[in-house]
Order: structure tokens, then C-alpha cells, then sequence
């Protein structure tokens, strides 16, 4: 044979017997059968064997048995980013008549995809006080299919008595899915938020399914985007992923080592930078140009005692949160000013996304971005602490001298 039919038929097979501390990264779109009956018996969708790329390669399946073990569940898909996770499950679970009822909390663009192109498609969705129990259960109708969960709440940080909110999802039989970025599988389990019935040999409680930006604390880098899927149901992962197979959603195998590569570290990382939030939030709080501040840990922040119960545990007994806070500016301070205390911040750089190494700060008027009344907040323009891995003083040293600069 020519040699460019050997260099790409080449006899040459490389031993099977390798390991090392990273897995390998296995790219592929066509994926190559042994025999016709391999071709039409292989099923990809129990992960027992390899079908096409986009459907899974070792990378990716290790990826998603590795992420499904730090949330506590037991079936996993990789999607191209957090967002695209949430596109995702509306798209599975979610037909014509339908209804979804989403926190007003809530991370942003959640609502404005049910504004688009969910209504789009003739899915209609409401938004409900995530701590008002009482309140979501005056919007479940018979046509509520899914009801999203997030805690903490994106931007003003309040935590909702979950295990309330999943009581009555389950209930009224309306699926409940948890954007669970900001736990990061780490701050609580959301498949067992009662520990305690699994002990006394009851039926754990636990939401339906999560998702997750692995773009934010599971990367850790900054550099990438992508998102899971994460369910103890058997059904429900069917109905996933063969959706997620006609949607065509896969990610990149280099992306996936990425995060594969920062996974074991992720415990650490996000504990040093929960323990830098605490104080920097704590120094805040004493600082007369901020009128409050929004932290899960703290006594004051909204719905601390639900963060309580789920994250302080005999083994964490400080709790665990992630490395993010906000903080009110006092109301006498105009938009311009406020502006200017963030341009004038060094260290933290202005930018979306958080879990990274860098720490970012981003300043919200959240009168815009709330359809209910936020009567548990100061009045005031909101700015978010992003933390990350540097020195807690030099940070505190960063606030402190833009908060003079900008005459705060």
C-alpha cells in the first residue's frame, strides 16, 4: 500500500496498560465499529459503549460520572454552557400549554428565555417570591409543569427554605429542577436535603434535577464555557437525553479536561474562597458607605436561617458558601458614584462569571432585573463581590482605597 494509505491505516496499536493522574483526552466524530452487528447493537445512552462523538467519548463519560458523584446524583450530561443547561431542560420537559414558574431571583437570562423562546412556543411562565412558600403555591395550576429553584438567588443573595419549596413541589406533582452553581455540589446535597429521613430509613427529599455552569467554581479558570445536567430519575435522564440528542448540545474534549484537570482541587478552592468572602463582607458591613450586605452566612442576609440548615452540617459546622457576596450602597449615592468606586477598584476587575482566580466586582440596578417587591433590601445601588484566590488583605486594601478615591 502507498504510504499515505499506510500513515492513516498504520498496523501499529499502542498498549491498552496506561494510567497516569489524568484521564485521556479522546476526540472523535466518527467513532469506528469492529463489525456491522457492533454498528446496530452499541447503546450509548447507559455509557456501556461508544456510538458517535457527540454522544459520548471516555472524556466526557468520566466528566459526567465524576460531576453526578459531587452532586449525589446518578445520571450526568454535559451541555455547551450554564445557560444552555437551563435551555435544555425547558426544551425536554417543557410543551405547548405549558407552564413554568421561575424565582424573580433568578438568574437572569432564565426569565428572559421564557420571555423569548419559550413563549414563543406558546409556554407561558410566571415569577414567584422565592421566600414566600405561600406564594408559589398560589401560582401552581394545572398546567404548571416545572417550577426552577435557585439558591442562594442570583445578584441579592436571599436563600429560600428549599425544603419547603421541594415539600410542596412534590406535593402538587410538579417537577422541581435547582440551578445549583452557587452550592457547587459542595455547600449542601440537593438530592438529600434531609438527611436525617435516610437515616431513620425514610425516603430522602431532594429536587427532581440540577443544573450547573461548570463554567464557574468546577473550571475554576475563567477560561471555560460549559454546563450540566444532573438527575437521580431514571425517566427523566431517558427524556434528557434523547432530547440532548436531537438538540446536538456536546462539548469540546478539550474543554471537558479543562475542567476534569481543576475538578480535584474544586473542594479547596471553594473553601478558601468562601473564607475570603466571610471577611471581606464582614469588613463591609462596617463600612458606613454600604447600608447592608448580602451574604447567606451572614445573621442579617435574607433567609440565613434556611442556609443554616442546609449548609452547616457536623462536618462544616461554620457552613459552607460560595465566594460571593453584594452590598448596598448607601442611597445617597448616585449611579456615577458608585460607577466610580468600581473603576477605581484594581484588583477587582469588572466582568460577569465568578469561581475563578481573579476576583470580580459588577454593579447592578436591581429595580431593573425584579418584577416583585424587594422589601427585605436597603434602598441603594447594589454592587457584587466576586472572590478570588488572592490575598484577603490586599483585597481588603483594593476596597478600601477605591471607596476614598471615589470619595465614598
Amino acid at each position: 500500500m502507498s504510504r499515505s494509505t499506510d500513515l492513516i491505516h498504520h498496523a501499529y496499536q499502542p498498549p491498552a496498560e496506561f494510567e497516569a493522574p489524568q484521564v485521556g483526552v479522546f476526540k472523535a466524530s466518527t467513532v469506528i465499529f469492529p463489525n456491522v452487528a457492533a454498528m446496530r447493537t452499541r447503546e450509548w445512552m447507559d455509557k456501556s459503549a461508544y456510538t458517535y462523538g457527540l454522544h459520548g467519548t471516555p472524556t466526557t463519560f468520566t466528566l459526567e460520572e465524576r460531576l453526578a458523584t459531587l452532586e449525589g446524583g446518578t445520571h450526568c450530561l454535559l451541555t455547551p454552557s450554564g445557560l444552555a443547561a437551563i435551555a435544555h431542560v425547558d426544551f425536554a420537559l417543557l410543551k405547548t400549554g405549558d407552564e413554568v414558574l421561575i424565582p424573580d431571583n433568578a438568574y437572569a437570562p432564565n426569565k428572559s428565555l421564557a420571555e423569548g423562546e419559550l413563549a414563543q412556543f406558546g409556554i407561558t411562565h410566571q415569577v414567584y417570591d422565592a421566600l414566600d412558600v405561600n406564594d408559589l403555591a398560589a401560582r401552581i395550576t394545572p398546567r404548571t409543569r416545572l417550577v426552577w429553584l435557585e439558591a442562594a438567588g442570583s445578584v441579592t443573595m436571599e436563600f429560600p427554605d428549599l425544603v419547603a419549596l421541594v415539600q410542596l413541589c412534590k406535593a402538587r406533582g410538579v417537577l422541581c429542577a435547582l440551578d445549583n452553581t452557587w452550592g457547587a455540589g459542595l455547600a449542601f446535597n440537593a438530592f438529600d436535603l434531609m438527611p436525617e429521613q435516610g437515616a431513620q430509613g425514610q425516603p430522602s427529599l431532594g429536587v427532581d434535577l440540577t443544573i450547573h455552569a461548570l463554567t464557574k467554581y468546577p473550571s475554576g479558570g475563567g477560561d471555560v464555557l460549559m454546563g450540566s445536567i444532573v438527575t437521580r430519575s431514571d425517566e427523566l435522564a431517558r427524556v434528557l437525553k434523547l432530547s440532548h440528542m436531537r438538540l446536538g448540545t456536546g462539548v469540546g474534549a478539550n474543554d471537558a479536561e479543562a475542567v476534569l484537570r481543576s475538578l480535584p482541587s474544586l473542594p479547596l478552592r471553594y473553601k478558601a474562597q468562601d473564607t475570603a468572602a466571610r471577611t471581606l463582607a464582614a469588613w463591609c458591613a462596617s463600612q458606613p458607605a454600604f447600608s447592608q450586605v448580602l451574604h447567606p452566612a451572614l445573621p442579617s442576609s435574607p433567609g440565613h436561617a434556611h442556609w443554616q440548615q442546609l449548609c452547616v452540617t457536623p462536618q462544616e459546622p461554620d457552613g459552607l458558601a460560595a465566594g460571593i457576596f453584594s452590598a448596598v450602597m448607601d442611597e445617597r449615592f448616585t449611579s456615577q458614584q458608585v460607577d466610580a468606586f468600581c473603576d477605581a477598584l484594581q484588583l477587582f476587575k469588572i466582568g460577569y462569571s465568578w469561581g475563578g482566580p481573579m476576583s470580580l466586582v459588577m454593579p447592578y440596578n436591581m429595580a431593573s432585573s425584579r418584577a416583585r417587591s424587594v422589601s427585605h433590601m436597603q434602598r441603594g445601588r447594589v454592587v457584587r463581590f466576586c472572590i478570588g484566590l488572592e490575598n484577603v488583605i490586599d483585597l481588603q486594601n483594593d476596597m478600601a482605597r477605591a471607596l476614598k478615591v471615589a470619595n465614598l
